[in-house]
């Protein structure tokens, strides 16, 4: 097992993971927020985006290798870029020190880049949008430690939650219970007070946390409202 896998393998299980996701961060003061925050994450989560697949322009090796040398915790990065450059979007985030990799079940050359993360010695992840059927996922789940369901459309920030996401997860949940694998489930998209509880109870291991972990006043009393969920 790699040093990426350890990490992941590290993580608590059995209580919702606190995903930090870094396009929340004032990245002006990246260092300074890692160091402030970093005691509450279980793991960070990193947008990559090329304007194309999706419309924002987020996050460069160079910059998740700053991020690497500064904690410990997992890196979740995330890869929502076209086909044409996706194989090597992995190779270039692998050498930055990723520890998870995961891609678009959307993405033509999806298996390849699984293949190519497998390779590389990383834990690998898949993402699903809003559109595609939970089942999209099926065929891969002999081989991912992690899927991940968008409960808004990609690349915006600040959406509500879909009425779909609840019901995705539960269905992605039984999927996964039937594969019998560690995989965790990942809510991203829409998380606030206020959907976090109905995410849980859905079935999320982990939620990506944006403007409710950076912006909060008490970040302590967040984290544990938030491992305290039942679900």
């Amino acid at each position: 097992m790699t040093l990426a896998q350890d990490r992941l393998e590290a993580l608590p299980r059995g209580r919702l993971l606190a995903e930090f996701s870094l396009w929340s961060a004032d990245l002006v003061r990246l260092a300074d927020e890692i160091a402030r925050v970093d005691e509450f994450v279980d793991l960070y989560h990193i947008d990559v985006a090329d304007g194309h697949f999706s419309p924002a322009l987020l996050y460069f090796p160079d910059l998740v290798a700053a991020v690497r040398r500064r904690t410990g915790k997992p890196l979740h990065v995330h890869l929502m870029v076209a086909d044409v450059i996706l194989l090597g979007q992995v190779e270039q985030f692998a050498d930055a020190g990723a520890d998870l990799i995961s891609v678009h079940a959307e993405n033509g050359n999806a298996t390849a880049a699984l293949d190519l993360i497998e390779r590389r010695g990383l834990a690998s992840g898949l993402v699903l949008q809003l559109h595609s059927p939970v089942t999209a996922a099926a065929s891969h789940l002999d081989r991912l430690d992690m899927l991940t369901l968008l409960g808004t459309r990609i690349g915006i920030k600040g959406q509500g939650l879909d009425p779909a996401a609840e019901p995705r997860l539960r269905e992605a949940r039984a999927l996964i219970g039937a594969a019998n694998r560690p995989i965790l489930l990942a809510a991203d998209g829409g998380i606030r007070e206020g959907t976090v509880p109905g995410l849980r109870a859905a079935g999320a291991d982990t939620v990506v946390m944006g403007s409710l972990a950076f912006n909060d006043p008490d970040l302590s009393a967040r984290i544990a409202w938030a491992r305290g969920l039942n679900g």
